[in-house]
């Protein structure tokens, strides 16, 4: 898969995970900082597609928050 650069405006978004606490499913995406809204970017299947989406946002893997 290849990467591709996320373009999101910082002040207004936030990349985060999101796990699901029903099925467990774990999504990457964007989190409007002043709705709350969530909106999914990428479906995670394992730590290589986190590593790829935190790279292609443009944030550590250690910052990045996870959301339920």
């Amino acid at each position: 898969m290849k990467s591709s650069h996320i373009d999101y405006d910082a002040g207004v978004s936030e990349p985060v995970i999101h796990k699901s606490i029903c099925t467990g499913e774990t999504t990457a995406g964007l989190i409007d900082r002043t709705t709350g809204k969530y909106t999914e970017l990428r479906r995670i299947s394992g730590e290589k597609d986190l590593i790829r989406f935190c790279k292609d946002a443009g944030i550590d893997r250690d910052k990045i928050k996870t959301i339920y």
